[in-house]
């Protein structure tokens, strides 16, 4: 993603993430109509403008060209998951605050809040596994 796009992600409002969630917990696409309805306190003329904003901003696209009841309507969908836009905003984080933390000290607090023992040690495992692969492609193995 470009650094231009996260500045975007960065700057999103709170309507801008209700509709961006919405739209994240929906297997198909949406209408505004749809959005608008799902979301707490979403009124049509500013799930309209959102969705005019995002898609401005290359987060959501255009799905298809739907019948709501008898009426031609667009129906959209993410151009981002959420779980790549949450990594995505952390990256431009950690690169903004000018490499000031280490990664371990970062890693270290992510696994000190992790309350489950059991998740805990699954998590171990996959960044064991992580730093093996990784090390194999850095010596070109």
């Amino acid at each position: 993603m470009e650094t231009e796009e996260l500045n975007i992600m960065l700057n999103l409002t709170r309507r801008d993430m209700d509709v961006l969630n919405i739209l994240w917990e929906s297997d198909e696409p949406k209408t505004a109509t749809m959005i608008s309805k799902a979301g707490d306190g979403l009124t049509m003329n500013t799930t309209q403008a959102v969705l005019r904003k995002l898609l401005k901003n290359n987060l959501i696209e255009i799905a298809d060209i739907v019948y709501s009841g008898t009426v031609l309507t667009r129906s959209y969908k993410s151009v981002i998951c959420q779980e790549e836009f949450l990594l995505q905003k952390l990256v431009y984080q950690y690169k903004s605050m000018g490499k000031k933390v280490s990664k371990a000290a970062i890693l270290a607090i992510f696994l000190d809040s992790e309350e489950d023992p059991e998740r805990l040690d699954k998590d171990l495992q996959e960044i064991e596994e992580f730093i093996k692969e990784y090390r194999k492609r850095l010596s070109g193995n």
